[in-house]
C-alpha cells in the first residue's frame, strides 16, 4: 500500500493525475511496498526560503527533498515514512521551457528526482550522478514519457 499527498500550495491550473502512475513506478522499480511520503507544489519564494534555511543556499531551485529515513539507522516498520518533496512549480515551468520538455516530461522527472532522493540516492559526485541519472530516465522510459 502506498499513500502519498499532494499539496497544491499554489493552485496548479494543469492536470498531473499522471504523477500517479509515475510514482507507483518508481515505488515497484525500488521494491518498495509500503510508504508514506508527501509532494508540495510551491512557489520560487518558498522554495528559495526552505533552500536558504536547510541547504544555506539563498537561491530559487526546482525541487528539495527531505528523507525521513537514514541508510544507517535499523529501525524496521512495515510502512516507510519516506519524507517530503517540494517542487516549484514556476521553476519546473521555465525548465520545461528552457529543455524543451512538456510539462508532463518536466514534472514528472522533478517528482522522480525528488522520490529517489527520499528512496536514498543521491548525486554529490560523478559515479552517483550516473546511476541516479540513468535511473531516472528508465523510469520515464517505462512510463513512456519522453519529451
Amino acid at each position: 500500500m502506498m499513500q502519498y499527498m499532494i499539496n497544491d500550495l499554489v493552485n496548479v491550473e494543469f492536470d498531473y493525475s499522471y504523477l500517479d502512475g509515475v510514482i507507483k513506478r518508481v515505488l515497484e522499480h525500488e521494491k518498495v511496498k509500503e510508504a508514506f511520503f508527501e509532494i508540495s507544489f510551491v512557489d520560487e519564494d518558498t522554495i528559495q526560503e526552505l533552500n536558504r534555511d536547510y541547504r544555506g543556499i539563498d537561491r530559487v531551485t526546482d525541487v528539495i527533498s527531505f528523507a525521513l529515513e537514514d541508510k544507517k539507522d535499523n529501525f524496521q516498520s512495515e510502512i516507510r515514512f519516506l519524507g517530503d518533496i517540494y517542487i516549484c512549480i514556476p521553476r519546473m515551468k521555465e525548465q520545461a521551457l528552457e529543455y524543451e520538455h512538456s510539462i508532463k516530461r518536466e514534472l514528472s522527472f522533478l517528482t522522480v528526482h525528488g522520490l529517489l532522493h527520499l528512496l536514498g540516492y543521491d548525486h554529490r559526485n560523478e559515479d552517483e550522478e550516473k546511476i541516479m541519472f540513468g535511473l531516472q530516465e528508465e523510469i520515464l522510459n517505462e512510463e513512456n514519457i519522453k519529451s
